[in-house]
């Protein structure tokens, strides 16, 4: 299995390759290959930063010369007019890193500061907002850092990494408690120490579930604010809950008030725009 840093590498060599082709010939054409310059990313509107880290490995991946003075990090307010950092250069190799630094920085930043919206709304609460897997092809790792740069809360990473068992998984395996028992029969026979959760559609579900045992979560699939809130006495502490279906900012603090453990938003990555920002001479 691929590491988070292989990853973000292989993301990184596909930019470059659908974007460069077999050269930035506007660049070439028009920079001596000799001149030097420098560069600033500039915030235009004001969110949440994320993916300097990120913008370092292209730059250095495009020329290791290019020396850069950071001076915001993740996870950081940002207001319109705010310099994240300075870059100086081959003027080529600032032109080149250009557009895929700030596609993958945009991304990430708006990702960090719908993250935040969701998660101040649920300030004074326990809850906490869950990202989900549905992020842009190719760009999970990053997306998933960014809402951890926002404030948010990571889910699992992939298939891989937690036991997530489904409403199709429930069908498919002939019923609840069948799909818990064979899920961890799996993680003993294959020496897997995953967390298992189970997705639930009803009351009579959460009883079933409670009755069987073998569960780390409990997730309430698509409740209305008011049956979460039985939802939540039922379970009693005894497992981890969460909310997912239908949440919006608009009631998403109704959920929180439940006193469900975790909400999930897919929206806090599949339905995003890039905070603006630009990377200019100066």
């Amino acid at each position: 299995m691929k590491t988070k840093e292989e990853l973000i590498d292989d993301l990184l060599q596909l930019a470059f390759a659908e974007d460069l082709g077999d050269g930035d010939h506007t660049t070439l054409s028009t920079i001596p290959s000799d001149a030097k310059g420098r560069s600033r990313l500039i915030i235009k509107e004001d969110g949440v930063l994320s993916g300097v880290d990120v913008a370092l490995k292209v730059l250095h991946k495009v020329d290791p010369s290019i020396k850069v003075d950071v001076k915001i990090q993740d996870g950081s307010d940002v207001k319109k007019g705010d310099i994240v950092f300075t870059a100086e250069g081959p003027v080529r190799s600032l032109l080149i890193a250009e557009r895929t630094m700030l596609n993958i920085m945009q991304r990430m930043s708006g990702v960090a500061t719908m993250t935040r919206r969701y998660q101040d709304e649920l300030k004074g609460l326990h809850t906490r907002v869950l990202d989900t897997r549905k992020t842009t092809p190719g760009m999970r790792m990053l997306e998933k850092e960014a809402v951890a740069a926002g404030g948010g809360t990571n889910h699992r990473i992939g298939l891989f990494d937690m036991i997530l068992i489904k409403d199709n998984h429930i069908d498919f395996a002939g019923g609840i408690e069948k799909a818990i028992s064979r899920a961890g029969e799996y993680c003993r026979e294959n020496g897997k120490d995953l967390k298992i959760e189970v997705e639930v559609r009803s009351l009579d579900d959460i009883r079933r579930v409670m009755e069987h045992g073998g569960v780390d979560r409990i997730m309430f699939d698509n409740f209305s604010p008011e049956l979460t809130r039985e939802a939540v006495k039922m379970v009693d502490g005894k497992y981890e809950t969460e909310s997912s279906g239908g949440i919006t900012l608009e009631n998403l603090r109704k959920y929180g008030e439940t006193g469900v453990d975790f909400i999930s938003v897919g929206a806090l990555t599949h339905s995003v725009k890039g905070l603006d920002m630009s990377f200019k001479a100066f």
